[in-house]
């Protein structure tokens, strides 16, 4: 497997660090994520221009119909500057689960709008933690005592085919900017649908969460009677639960290159700082303290970013479900370890003024925060691991 990036890939990362320094620089994230839409849309139009929007998607869907390592590299470079738009919702998550059945042609058509930025789509994943959420197998009778019920599809009475959904999807990515909602229900016998509805699908509520990080926002989705038509299925059953699991890897993977993005920010401010703060009329930077202190930094950042990269690489072969699990949880653990250390130790390192609104570390720790909690926590992927090892049969020597 070759780590080194490419001429081109090189181009792709280099070209979208110079882009998104100047177009998503810190004084207009401070605004837009203290704004109330909390998203920049000529930041969002820009990038469809440059093809980023539809990097992944196939190109007869017109896009561009590149692989995992590319959209780990833009995603990188978004995570460096937070930039406030829904990339990681639609053109990660939303993309990835409707490449997988773009030769539905309901799926092909938002395809096609998403590539040029016309359309923003999200998905709601089901609860990482919830088993009953993924599982086909388990009825809404058999759940968890407190647990909250899975929204329900049931067919349309009439001569029309369709479904009447209702319930609730508690927080949904990008929800409130989004033009479609890709949603989980299960039918009264306890099989699993995806679900394409409209935000603007009469009895659809969608109400925007305040949440720690404001540079990305999520919404709370309710469903009240809200009639489909047989078209709005995408697919149902084991299948669909086969591509949750799979966008879910390939989520954590794009997830954990944006952690490694704020990691290497945190770790260019800390530089910086320390470099212009004197102490003892030398500059912080030159202690041995700091300088191990920024060491360990460095070493977390790079090993998750060797995690990322190889998992990319990875998940743009035809893997085993089984394997790419293993590769996506080694690539977000080490990324939001790394996230999570990084800002923390830029926090620290900027001395007092670390936990003040005027510096911009604060913004890093709560992206870092609240991504470590997206698509599972650590100790969910970590338990994915341990279950795949356990259940391995012993070689005979």
């Amino acid at each position: 497997m070759e780590l080194v990036l490419s001429e081109e890939q090189q181009h792709i990362a280099d070209s979208a660090a110079v882009f998104l320094a100047k177009a998503s620089a810190m004084p207009a994230v401070r605004s837009i994520s203290q704004g109330a839409e909390g998203w920049d849309p000529k930041l969002w139009q820009d990038m469809a221009e440059l093809g980023w929007c539809g990097v992944s998607v196939p190109e007869s869907s017109d896009g561009l119909g590149l692989g995992q390592v590319e959209r780990v590299l833009l995603q990188e470079q978004l995570g460096r500057r937070l930039a406030c738009v829904p990339f990681f919702d639609s053109a990660v998550l939303a993309a990835s689960a409707l490449t997988a059945i773009d030769q539905h042609p309901v799926a092909q058509a938002w395809l096609r709008r998403m590539a040029s930025g016309q359309a923003i789509m999200t998905l709601a994943l089901p609860d990482s933690n919830n088993e009953s959420a993924s599982d086909p197998t388990v009825s809404s009778a058999s759940r968890v005592s407190g647990a909250s019920p899975a929204p329900l599809a049931t067919p349309t009475s009439g001569g029309q085919q369709g479904w009447t959904l209702e319930g609730e999807w508690p927080q949904v990515g990008s929800a409130a900017m989004a033009h479609g909602l890709l949603l989980p229900a299960q039918t009264e016998s306890g099989e699993t649908l995806l679900l394409l509805v409209p935000t603007d699908a009469p009895g659809l509520q969608v109400q925007a969460l305040q949440t720690l990080d404001g540079t990305r926002r999520m919404a709370r989705v309710q469903a009240q009677a809200v009639v489909l038509d047989d078209s709005a299925c995408l697919g149902r059953g084991s299948f669909v639960v086969d591509l949750f699991n799979r966008v879910r890897c390939q989520g954590a993977i794009a997830l954990a290159a944006e952690q490694v993005g704020v990691a290497q920010q945190c770790l260019d401010l800390t530089l910086a700082y320390t470099q212009q703060r004197h102490q003892f009329d030398r500059p912080v930077a030159g202690f041995q303290a700091v300088k191990h202190r920024c060491a360990h930094m460095l070493v977390a950042l790079e090993g998750a970013r060797s995690a990322v990269y190889g998992a990319a690489c990875m998940a743009d072969t035809e893997l085993d479900p089984a394997v790419l699990m293993f590769y996506a949880a080694q690539a977000r653990v080490a990324a939001t370890e790394a996230a999570l250390f990084c800002s923390r130790e830029a926090i620290q390192l900027h001395g007092g003024v670390g936990f003040t609104w005027e510096f911009d570390p604060h913004f890093y720790l709560r992206r870092a925060q609240t991504s470590s909690q997206r698509l599972g926590p650590v100790s969910w992927w970590l338990e994915q691991v341990a279950g795949q090892l356990l259940d391995t049969p012993e070689e005979v020597s």
